[in-house]
């Protein structure tokens, strides 16, 4: 009797409950050539979202249409290439953006948000506009006041906090394109910060990641950002300092009345 050429994983049947490249069987000693064809894709697309431009004029005409006002700015680092081998340029604005926002100070606003491209700028494209309008209805709820969105590119994380310190906005919060996976090229990340300025560290900032439809869904994550936001407005903090409870009942605010609805 011959024998199978492809030996069937066991754990197949749990490949239904997730994305992860899980119980992919084995040809010999080695994966199926489909499980390695698809490997290969997943790493083109992952290197893709790296490298892919950043399209900051149609996100801007996206939120411009929704009556959102946006600002363009540049970090220090002048392009893809020099932005990934010096994190550290993307997190500080170049000086023509710097003088744009010292330029343009107005009444400081409560939020600012910065949607950067961060290492994904196809999860920026596909995820940012759409958890804009999700978050939305909660903003009115918190009666807060929103600064111009501010569109970035070859950001890095901490970037919004200098771009926080020129608008002197009380909360930041970047909307930015993580690290892809290889089951996940458009995975956004937000992170939240209260009174940002360029000193801030790391741990002074609450993440909510995996942000896309197969993760992390639009009115999940915009109830989480909403709920930060309302914390950190009433203790001013964030960080590790703010531990997200927005699954506890008990400890919801103002925004209760979305999630009844």
């Amino acid at each position: 009797m011959t024998k199978p050429v492809t030996h069937r994983n066991p754990w197949e049947t749990l490949r239904q409950f997730t994305a992860a490249r899980i119980a992919l069987g084995r040809s010999g000693s080695s994966l199926p050539t489909e499980e390695l064809l698809k490997f290969g894709l997943a790493h083109a697309q992952a290197r893709d979202a790296v490298h892919q431009s950043f399209d900051s004029e149609t996100l801007a005409e996206q939120l411009g249409q929704q009556g959102l006002e946006t600002l363009t700015v540049h970090s220090a680092a002048p392009d893809r290439s020099i932005y990934l081998r010096r994190p550290d340029l993307g997190r500080k604005l170049d000086t023509p953006s710097r003088e744009m926002l010292l330029g343009r100070r107005q009444k400081p606003a409560d939020l600012l948000l910065v949607i950067g491209d961060g290492l994904s700028s196809k999860a920026v494209h596909r995820q940012a506009v759409p958890l804009i309008l999700a978050l939305q209805p909660y903003l009115q709820l918190l009666d807060v006041s929103l600064a111009p969105i501010v569109l970035a590119h070859q950001s890095r994380v901490a970037l919004a906090d200098d771009i926080g310190e020129c608008m002197q906005a009380k909360a930041v919060a970047i909307l930015i394109g993580e690290r892809p996976g290889l089951s996940s090229p458009d995975s956004l990340g937000v992170y939240m910060t209260w009174g940002p300025h360029r000193q801030r560290l790391e741990s002074e900032r609450n993440c909510i990641s995996n942000i896309r439809p197969e993760g992390l869904d639009y009115p999940q994550a915009a109830f989480k950002l909403a709920w930060l936001l309302e914390q950190a407005f009433h203790r001013q903090l964030s960080g590790v300092q703010l531990k997200d409870e927005s699954d506890n009942p008990a400890l919801y605010g103002r925004i209760t009345p979305l999630l009844e609805q």
